[in-house]
């Protein structure tokens, strides 16, 4: 029995569908499976009475696994979708993202080429909450290293899908569930060896990533990686005892090649003081215009090591009790190695040209600048390194205490963890550069961002280290949840469910990071061999992009040796510590949440003409957060360089803060049989969404870099509420022949205590900056220097103070300005800060409509899976307004089309995903501005074929992203390209055998 139906409405309403005795006990065993189906079976000879034998049959393939999610949608409360296993042990895509995707109104974020995060009806990945087995679970991930993780959402790509029986998607607030998911809540179901048939298999895949073949030499990896997989359940002769063990280990070799402008677009409004333009190049009649910081181009390779196990224990002493132990476990390591070359813009007189395209809202479509001393070309080297670790332990005991009531307890304790698998830390950078450029211009008309440098070919003997930095990122999120339901049965047409819990959270997310500002370069090129530096071209790793075949394109890169410059640059400069990450935190955030809640569901069926069934419930949920933060205690203001001003740290300190809410929130679902193959839901419910950790945060904190016109920093507000979302949804569902059915949804979703920001300006430890101080102003009056000449102004003050209050005069750069630290006096400015506070601020509207259509057609073998949603929402970005905005992320129309052909010997799928243009984020990186990313639309085709050899051998091929898919990212137009990413094809060639 599926367990999301009421027990109420099997016994009590009329069937749908009329069986045989031998159907209905396939069809229990089926769902019991949790993936199988009733396929044509011959009509068995009648048994002799008292000699009949019930014979387990096991149907499996494409076609069970939809039947049975088709049953799930048609047979639960409220609106619920999922996905079941074809098999125990074979789930229809490696990936669980990927399979998610392929529900209507589930959208994924990719990760190197592959789904991670999931995005349902519109809400992003931190507002949906994941369940494995019924129980909360932690979520840890650090993406890259560079930045103390914030987010609560679950990375889907840490879990193998061989373990996995099914994953259900409930789109409609339950009594049940736990709180945290607006969008929807998924729960993922591991096999259980009581529920399945006695089975022991092995598995193994060879993969073939075209995205490593496309990279350079020195960053692929394997061409062909392995997969292997074994699970084996088995249940005692009694039925009483049961153990399933599932394993798996994945390797990867993968990568990508990206062009954009990754430190983000410098927007420009009439009232906007800061620095960064267009000059007189500036266009006329706008309300704001964008600049590029630093168009960019990066090759990057990735080597993953995945390795997942489970373990599963269950005994049923008797009838009535069923107890199961069950650890849950999975590691994942990732490493990258990463080359770029790139072009720092200067912006206000070095613009020599700029044409812009039409409308309020505008970017180049040419931007030019050129310079009257040589300036970078700018080819750096990076490694990343970081592991995973997910360990879940959950005991659950149900029993039947009698006929009218039945008992559950379950307890759990799950750890996310997150950390540096390198020596440097979680991420290193290590930037290089020849002092030849005299000019750049970059022609961002098309896909592909055309760069065009002039002074001079790329020269290894020209070549030095420049700036530097090291991250070193941890994340560790653990849940101890136990729970108590119960369900009892009050009379043959209604029944109570009801229920108690309690969870804890704990979360720590801390960062810490050394850099070294040496951007004119460390030491001479005479430091560093020119063999470090390999000459290459760069237009072939790009060729799927439109654009990239410009006979413009400077078409050059030295690839650096991230390993030897990092030794040759500790030679060097003698100081080793500055190229390794620091172990000590400098930002480092700890909350608790603490809930208690309960509730209560009242289930009715009413039989009618048409039956009914009416599900009304309540949940009470009270959270209590203590969070403390970290401080750092800032001592000073140094000018390190002509736009960088260094914040000085002292030592710091934690400071506490805490917060309470508490929500009463009521569900209510309806439905009726209009007849045997329709049937309407109604539901309504409220439900919450946690903020992100870093909004929580128990303390105030200052960015290390400040410029001109003072600083940036956060704080955090532990007191914040979570979001509040009323639900409506209305379902029509047509249900027409075995294995099809129509269905239309209509939802919206009012949501309330939108998390946005606001920011205030303050001055934090009172610090005295030197811009515009006592020397600068010296510098304008006596040195000759204009107010706005920098270069001058710094070398005055380091010709002139050099030893006076802390002034430390540096050597000569390459251009033959001077280097050096300028700390603060007093008598200086007194710097001001912009501290960005979260705030609950905004309400409005999310609301769209779902299509599905799914046929089988007839015995041919032939399927087809077909499904629609479009989303629209009020909370979205104006890109006329550079302020910090409640935009919502991943609003966004999806579709998807299956086709599929299957028979005794033969499975092929094709599947096509297709998601529009929605808004990534609302943050580009171009400092403290809000600057939105909008990911452009997006289709992937997917393949598989199975060949069944015989009962126990099973082959298969399988191809993802068949039609080689471009992803892009865009900023305020279409011209401001953030990210554009060329991947490839991945191909897998696989064999399962059943003992």
């Amino acid at each position: 029995m599926n367990k999301t139906s009421s027990p109420l409405r099997k016994r009590s309403r009329r069937p749908l569908f009329r069986m045989g005795a031998l159907a209905a006990a396939c069809a229990l065993l089926a769902a019991e499976s949790g993936g199988a189906y009733a396929q044509q079976m011959p009509t068995a000879p009648p048994a002799v009475k008292g000699t009949e034998e019930l014979r387990t049959v096991t149907v499996t393939g494409i076609r069970a696994s939809l039947n049975s999610a088709m049953n799930l949608k048609r047979d639960s409360q409220g609106v619920v979708d999922g996905i079941n296993a074809e098999e125990i042990g074979k789930f229809p895509d490696t990936n669980l993202a990927e399979s998610l995707q392929r529900i209507s109104g589930v959208s994924i974020d990719r990760s190197n080429g592959e789904g991670a995060r999931i995005t349902v009806r519109g809400v992003g990945p931190d507002f949906n909450m994941v369940l494995l087995n019924g129980r909360q679970m932690p979520a840890s991930s650090l993406h890259g290293g560079n930045t103390a993780p914030s987010s609560r959402a679950f990375d889907f790509a840490n879990l193998a899908s061989e373990s996995v029986a099914g994953i259900e998607v409930y789109k409609t607030s339950r009594a049940s569930s736990p709180t945290g998911g607006i969008g929807a809540t998924v729960n993922i179901k591991t096999a259980r060896p009581l529920g399945n048939p006695n089975v022991a298999s092995i598995g193994f895949k060879e993969v073939i990533d075209t995205s490593n073949t496309n990279l350079p030499s020195h960053l692929q990896g394997k061409n062909a990686t392995p997969e292997y997989s074994g699970i084996y359940s088995h249940k005692s002769d009694d039925g009483k005892f049961g153990i399933a063990i599932s394993a798996s280990h994945q390797e990867r070799s993968s990568g990508y090649n990206q062009a954009g402008v990754p430190n983000g677009w410098r927007a420009v409004t009439p009232s906007n003081g800061d620095w960064g333009g267009a000059g007189s190049h500036a266009p006329t009649g706008f309300d704001v215009y964008s600049v590029p910081q630093n168009p960019n181009y990066s090759m990057t390779g990735v080597q993953r090591q995945r390795d997942n196990g489970q373990l599963t224990l269950q005994y049923a002493p008797t009838s009535d009790i069923k107890t199961t132990l069950d650890y849950t476990y999975s590691q994942n390591k990732q490493q990258s190695r990463r080359n770029d070359l790139g072009v720092w813009m200067g912006f206000g007189g070095a613009v020599t040209g700029a044409t812009f395209t039409p409308g309020n809202v505008t970017g180049p479509s040419v931007y030019t600048e050129a310079y009257g001393n040589p300036s970078d070309v700018a080819m750096g080297a990076s490694e990343f390194a970081t592991k995973s670790e997910n360990k879940s332990l959950g005991f659950n005991v149900e029993w039947k205490v009698s006929d009218r009531l039945k008992l559950e307890v379950d307890a759990h304790r799950s750890t996310a963890e997150s950390n540096p698998d390198s020596p440097y830390g979680s991420g290193g950078v290590l930037g290089g550069a020849q002092f030849t450029r005299t000019g750049a211009s970059v022609d961002f008309s098309d896909k592909f961002p055309v760069i065009s440098i002039s002074g001079g070919d790329v020269d290894p003997s020209k070549m030095m280290v420049t700036g530097s930095v090291f991250h070193n990122s941890h994340q560790r999120s653990q849940v101890e949840q136990f729970q108590v339901k119960g369900d009892f049965e009050l009379n043959e047409t209604s029944g109570l469910k009801f229920g108690v819990g309690t969870t804890k959270v704990d979360n720590r997310s801390a960062y810490a990071f050394m850099q070294q500002d040496s951007w004119g370069g460390v030491g001479t090129p005479a430091n560093y061999a020119d063999s470090d530096w390999r000459k290459d071209s760069l237009r072939q790793y790009f060729s799927k992009i439109s654009g990239s075949g410009s006979a413009a394109l400077f078409n050059q890169i030295l690839f650096g040796d991230f390993a030897s410059l990092r030794n040759q640059v500790i030679a060097a400069t003698g100081h080793p510590e500055w190229y390794v990450a620091p172990t000590e935190y400098t930002t480092d955030r700890l909350t608790t949440e603490k809930s208690v809640s309960g509730f209560l569901q009242y289930n009715k069926d009413f039989e009618t003409a048409m039956p009914m069934h009416v599900a009304i419930g309540y949940r009470y949920e009270k959270t209590d957060v203590v969070s403390s933060a970290l401080v750092p205690s800032a001592t000073g203001i140094t000018w390190q360089a002509n736009n960088e001003y260094t914040v000085l740290f002292g030592k710091p300190g934690y400071t506490t803060q805490e917060g309470s809410y508490s929500y009463l929130l009521p569900s209510v679902d309806f439905d009726v049989d209009i007849s045997k193959d329709m049937k309407f839901r109604a539901s309504y419910g409220e439900s919450i969404g946690r903020p992100g950790w870093e909004a929580i945060q128990g303390g105030q904190t200052l960015d290390p870099l400040a410029r001109v016109n003072g600083g940036t920093g956060a704080s955090g507000n532990p007191n914040l509420k979570p979001l509040k979302a009323k639900n409506i949804d209305l379902s029509l569902e047509y249900y027409y022949d075995k294995g099809s059915f129509a269905s239309v949804g209509y939802f919206t979703k009012s949501i309330e205590n939108y998390i946005g920001s606001g920011i205030t300006t303050s001055t934090p430890f009172n610090l005295h900056t030197p811009a515009n101080g006592l020397w600068w102003n010296e510098a304008v009056s006596k040195g000759g220097c204009a107010n706005g000449d920098v270069t001058c102004i710094r070398n005055y003050i380091l010709l002139n103070k050099n030893g006076q209050g802390g002034v430390v005069r540096g050597a000569d750069d390459s251009n033959g300005n001077l280097t050096g630290t300028i700390p603060g006096q007093p008598g200086d400015p007194i710097a001001p800060f912009s501290i960005t506070i979260p705030t609950n601020d905004r309400a409005d509207k999310l609301s769209g409509w779902e299509f599905n259509l799914q046929h089988m057609f007839g015995t041919s073998g032939f399927g087809a899976s077909v499904n629609y949603t479009k989303v629209s929402s009020g909370l979205k970005f104006d890109n006329a307004s550079t302020v910090q905005q409640s935009a919502l992320v991943g609003v966004g129309d999806s579709a998807n089309l299956v086709f599929f052909y299957e028979n005794n010997k033969w499975t092929a799928r094709a599947a096509y995903n297709w998601r529009a243009e929605f808004l990534a984020s609302t943050n580009d990186g171009a400092g403290g501005q809000a600057n939105p990313m909008y990911t452009e639309a997006y289709g992937q085709l997917d393949m598989n074929i199975g060949y069944k050899w015989d009962e126990r051998l099973t082959l298969q091929a399988e191809v993802i992203n068949l039609n080689d898919g471009i992803q892009r990212l865009h900023g305020r137009t279409g011209t401001q390209v953030n990210y554009v990413s060329q991947t490839g094809p991945r191909y897998m060639f696989g064999l399962r055998y059943k003992f």
